[in-house]
């Protein structure tokens, strides 16, 4: 389960939601934003490890800190809201592992077994996809959805509310596209003037309708690397099959 801390004008009941992922039996949770200390203290107290998802060394260093028993790292090429750094999984995954005792898991860029290989060579204990996934016959959204993620390629998405300090990656839509044009109008924007294009319910519709333009769609730069929907058991078979043959084929490069 996610629980992802985030300033807000009405901000949910974040401990509530923390105490029915400790009465629901949860016993992994991944945190995102803010992550309080006393959070992570009653979690683990209730016997919940702890993934913390964050966008730069010195955030997971922070969260290695205060307790986490892991960190998932994203870089810039990820959907949802890379942090401001602008820094890549290439650099940012070998970075961490330079630093974080902890296990690292990469998140962010990866769709594939060269990818998955590519992490884990660069210190990675783990991935974590999330794009990809949308493109699977499991993933509960609009056939159209899943084949505008087939269709698009690595540079079909684009970067929104960088102007607010708060950058999210998005597929390349009529919204995200006139959310681009508002901030970049003179004087910018407030998110009060976007807010009506940007709202999760409206992105909820498109993906349930299948309506590409209807609402934001997040997706990662992985679009390029996304042909087809398999079943995540395919996926997954494949991704290991992949990552074998690429770590191999590293090894034999410089087989003496």
């Amino acid at each position: 389960m996610n629980l992802t801390i985030l300033p807000s004008a009405k901000p949910p009941p974040y401990e509530a939601y923390l105490d029915v992922v400790i009465n629901s039996g949860v016993k992994i949770l991944e945190t995102a934003g803010n992550n309080p200390r006393e959070f992570i203290l009653k979690a683990k107290a209730a016997g919940v490890k702890i993934i913390h998802k964050c966008t730069s060394v010195r955030h997971a260093l922070s969260a290695e800190r205060n307790g986490v028993d892991a960190v998932s790292i994203d870089g810039f090429e990820c959907a949802g809201h890379p942090g401001e750094d602008d820094v890549g999984g290439l650099v940012l995954f070998a970075a961490a592992a330079d630093q974080v005792k902890i296990p690292l898991v990469a998140s962010g860029g990866i769709a594939d077994g060269r990818g998955m290989a590519a992490a884990l060579a660069l210190g990675a204990e783990g991935i974590n996809m999330g794009t990809r996934f949308c493109a699977t016959q499991e993933a509960p959204i609009h056939e159209h959805i899943k084949q505008a993620l087939i269709h698009a390629g690595e540079r079909d998405t684009q970067l929104i509310f960088r102007t607010l300090n708060n950058t999210g990656r998005v597929l390349k839509n009529a919204i995200s596209s006139e959310v681009v044009a508002l901030e970049r109008q003179p004087g910018g924007c407030e998110f009060s003037d976007i807010h009506h294009l940007v709202a999760g319910a409206r992105g909820r519709a498109a993906l349930e309708s299948g309506e590409v333009d209807g609402g934001l769609v997040w997706a990662s730069q992985v679009v390029g690397l996304i042909h087809d929907i398999p079943t995540c058991a395919e996926l997954m078979a494949r991704m290991v099959a992949d990552c074998r043959v690429a770590l191999d084929r590293g090894r034999t490069m410089f087989a003496a």
